[in-house]
């Protein structure tokens, strides 16, 4: 694997945009349970699906902020790892260059902001952002958990707050579509990062990059549904490699 790390990192030094696609695998090298492995403890009995959508929120708005909350707190306790770190360089370095990186994520733990990237659009939403019912604005609570649950929305006496995530049945936000679809018309070297390459939108998007002429480059510990589509697939977790990729990039320069 070590040539193949070589030629991603002299690609990279080269690359004038580079769109990077990072999923749950990423996050978990912090410590952050996956969507589905957060369903233990005291929250054994419920199931995830149903609990992540507006009908469920509708039903039993407490159990549904309660739980948010939970997994809100716990992103709060978690760090960036190497994997962040490394993607964070990466896109500094490629703008001292004069070019961009544009990271689109699944994750909704706001790691990748914390750890220096830039060019970040949330395809899943935020924890880290709480939006009103009644009037759509947004804020961040603080580190503290909410006193009630529902908690109350600061900006409509009849409100209440919800996690600004993309719950099932929801339309993906338009601004990180916007961002994603304008991005992969110009990128040259396209990375998936720590996905499973199965949720849509973002599982064609190799596709449609490889179709518009990108460089094509997967890093996953196994093989996922695009592997043997990309130009390179790069074996191991995200923290391992990255760093590695980013070293065989300096070594470019």
């Amino acid at each position: 694997m070590d040539d193949a790390i070589q030629a991603v990192g002299e690609r990279l030094a080269q690359a004038r945009h580079v769109v990077v696609v990072t999923g749950a695998g990423v996050s978990a090298e912090s410590h952050i349970p996956t969507f589905r492995d957060t369903m233990h403890g005291l929250w054994a009995e419920f199931d995830a699906e149903k609990l992540a959508t507006p009908e469920a929120f509708a039903t039993d708005p407490e159990t549904v902020t309660r739980w948010y909350d939970w997994r809100r707190l716990g992103c709060l306790h978690a760090e960036p790892n190497p994997g962040h770190l490394a993607l964070a360089e990466i896109e500094r370095r490629i703008g001292d260059l004069g070019g961009k990186l544009t990271l689109l994520t699944q994750n909704v733990d706001g790691l990748h902001l914390r750890a220096g990237s830039r060019r970040v659009a949330e395809l899943h939403g935020s924890l880290h952002r709480w939006r009103c019912t009644k009037t759509g604005k947004e804020t961040r609570p603080g580190p503290e958990a909410f006193e009630t649950y529902p908690p109350p929305s600061p900006f409509a006496e009849d409100g209440m707050l919800r996690p600004s995530v993309v719950w099932f049945g929801e339309m993906l936000p338009e601004q990180a579509l916007r961002a994603a679809d304008e991005a992969l018309w110009s990128c040259d070297l396209f990375l998936s990062v720590g996905t499973s390459s199965l949720v849509h939108p973002s599982a064609g998007w190799v596709h449609l990059a490889s179709a518009r002429g990108a460089v094509t480059v997967e890093v996953n510990p196994e093989e996922t549904a695009i592997t043997g589509e990309v130009d390179w697939a790069l074996r191991g977790k995200s923290g391992e490699v990255m760093p590695r990729v980013l070293d065989a990039m300096l070594a470019s320069l």
